[in-house]
């Protein structure tokens, strides 16, 4: 009876559960060639989609929970979906390439969403970007609040000038990414010192920089660079991003279930460099650690034995291996000093070669996975083609065989045909030889007289 009743519970609660997701989807606008026109009355989170793509199926009951949160919270966001296919026209004109892409449209501006397909992360985005554009912090207890919430903090202090001018353009680009933030001095913690006003700092990794324009360069460049926390859990999806940063990625490739001294050792050694050496190599590296070595051998192209570090660059698909084994670090530090003074060998790259090798690599993959998801329908996929072109193949080459035994025959026929025909007199044979000549006047008498003889 009892099992009978937890049955009964569990298959209530899952209908629950598929009520409340099946009614989110009335939280989400089906949209048509009318929000050409009426868009900009509101500010719209938008799923372009395809009926066909698997990847749009998959976001399909997420994007119905970002429409219930959203509502529940009283975002003044409205959230809708449109097919791209039926209305390619207004797809376009609003930068749609693929399938899903999520664009929040505020007014004339629409902002990409390129993180995570999860609900949490896209009602983050469309919180942040509809919000204003710099948020000020008026007291030192906001300004603590804020710092809790965000690994990351970028905060411009002072009065109207050509830096805060700038820090407007370069957040109107950014807020995709990160929130920016504006205060006065004195609403900064004690331990800040700032050597001039105005100035834009970055709070992070339990510390703060400032920025300075000689030595970090242009400011979009450098709060690009700075959007990231010093050390990070490096998956897929964080390499993409850290490939505009132009940084080499430092990464520990362990495998976070290994408990043993290596694995926690190697990452240990990343996180102190990352720490005790950042005016070192801040720059130019971007450390952190990956879970497994599946994305980073499909990456490279090799099998990496893991624990293993390897130093990345995205820009140009390059990578560095040590040529030895790494046991502190100093020897990590070296490491990276043969990187920055080209003494490290380079693997990898984007060159032709790698390009042949990467195409025969992926063809390699997907066979392989295919065969191990369903070995029945890629014997299907694979083994039919090779099939009828085995079948072809075979014909072609029967053909061109009999073909080639009927020519000889006919060759021979009309060689035959020909002795027959050019059959004829000695003298006929002997003239075509050009052995013929004309008889003597002797002869000519003793042919007469044996003629006569006969006669």
């Amino acid at each position: 009876m009892a099992a009978a009743g937890e049955r009964r519970w569990c298959l209530l609660w899952v209908a629950v559960v598929a009520h409340v997701v099946a009614s989110g989807a009335g939280f989400v606008e089906d949209l048509d060639e009318s929000f050409k026109e009426n868009r900009k009355d509101d500010i719209w989170l938008v799923d372009f989609y395809a009926p066909w793509c698997g990847h749009c199926k998959k976001l399909e009951p997420v994007w119905n929970e970002v429409g219930i949160e959203m509502r529940n919270m009283g975002s003044p966001v409205k959230v809708g979906k449109m097919d791209a296919t039926s209305f390619s026209s207004i797809a376009s004109e609003f930068g749609v390439r693929g399938y899903p892409t999520i664009k929040l449209l505020k007014g004339d501006l629409a902002y990409n969403y390129r993180g995570p397909r999860t609900k949490d992360d896209i009602v983050e985005f469309a919180n942040r970007v509809a919000g204003p554009l710099i948020r000020p912090l008026p007291s030192q207890h906001m300004f603590e609040h804020v710092q809790k919430r965000h690994r990351v903090l970028f905060v411009y202090v002072g009065g109207e000038s050509p830096l805060k001018e700038k820090y407007i353009e370069v957040a109107s680009e950014l807020i995709v990414y990160t929130y920016f933030f504006s205060a006065s001095e004195d609403v900064l913690p004690e331990y800040v010192t700032l050597p001039e006003l105005p100035a834009v700092l970055v709070f992070k990794d339990g510390t703060y920089f400032v920025y300075d324009e000689y030595e970090d360069g242009d400011l979009s460049s450098w709060i690009n660079r700075e959007r990231f926390q010093g050390y990070l859990t490096v998956d897929g999806f964080t390499l993409y991003e850290l490939g505009d940063t132009g940084k080499l990625v430092a990464i520990a490739v362990i495998d976070e279930k290994n408990s043993s001294v290596e694995h926690t050792r190697l990452k240990s050694i990343i996180q102190e460099v990352a720490r005790d050496y950042r005016d070192h190599f801040h720059r130019d590296f971007q450390f952190g650690h990956m879970d497994g070595n599946d994305y980073i051998n499909s990456l490279l192209m090799d099998d990496l034995t893991i624990p293993t570090i390897v130093v990345l660059n995205t820009s140009n698909q390059q990578y560095f291996l040590p040529d030895g084994h790494i046991e502190n670090t100093e020897d990590m530090v070296q490491f990276i000093n043969n990187i920055l003074d080209g003494t490290a060998e380079a693997q990898g790259g984007d060159g032709l070669l790698q390009r042949i090798k990467r195409i025969i690599y992926d063809a390699k993959s997907t066979v392989v996975s295919v065969f191990k998801s369903s070995p029945l329908l890629g014997c299907f996929l694979f083994g039919l083609p090779l099939g009828v072109i085995s079948i072809m193949c075979y014909g072609i080459c029967t053909a061109d065989t009999d073909g080639g035994i009927d020519e000889h025959e006919a060759a021979k026929k009309e060689n035959g045909d020909q002795e027959l025909t050019d059959e004829g007199s000695e003298e006929e044979q002997e003239e075509k030889n050009g052995k013929y000549t004309e008889p003597s006047d002797g002869e000519l008498k003793q042919k007469d007289i044996m003629e006569k003889k006969k006669d």
